[in-house]
């Protein structure tokens, strides 16, 4: 797998999903990430020989996950909830850059499932929950042909830039 470039959160915003995924355990959380890439030249970075913005996570926009049928291994979301969040976004003037979502009990890494529900460009922030306690937090990005996730390091910082 290719090396995405980093994705920056303030400790505050990676506490909170982890908070939201130990919170709706032992089901799935899910929720928008907001913020923006940084569009300098020193904010370029190259993945598989594409270069893609370094990106920075400023505001979450949690979300209930709507799947009734295994709330445990599977999030869903509607399009009002998407049309929700990118307002949200819209307000704070940032985008929606990518979704994190849970896996209770179950390792940090994108599933089969998770894949083909994706959409390239997004970061995808998923955070372990193991027995009710958050665990280890990754991020991925979806390669524009779908056929693999690039690992995006995680930088926290102490503060949020604004």
């Amino acid at each position: 797998m290719a090396t995405a470039p980093t994705l920056k959160m303030s400790s505050e915003i990676a506490q909170k999903i982890r908070e939201h995924g130990a919170e709706t355990y032992p089901h799935e959380c899910c929720g928008a990430l907001l913020g923006r890439d940084d569009a300098g030249t020193d904010g370029i970075a190259t993945a598989g020989g594409v270069q893609l913005p370094l990106r920075e996570i400023l505001a979450l926009f949690p979300l209930v996950n709507r799947r009734e049928d295994s709330p445990h291994n599977r999030f869903s979301v509607t399009a009002e909830d998407v049309r929700d969040a990118e307002k949200a976004a819209r307000e704070e003037k940032l985008d929606v850059v990518g979704w994190y979502h849970s896996h209770p009990d179950h390792p940090a890494r994108p599933s089969q499932y998770d894949r083909e529900h994706a959409w390239p460009w997004y970061s995808y922030v998923i955070v372990s929950v193991a027995k009710g306690k958050s665990a280890e937090m990754t991020s991925w990005r979806l390669s524009d042909d779908r056929s693999e996730y690039a690992c995006e390091e995680i930088a926290i910082r102490d503060h949020a830039a604004r």
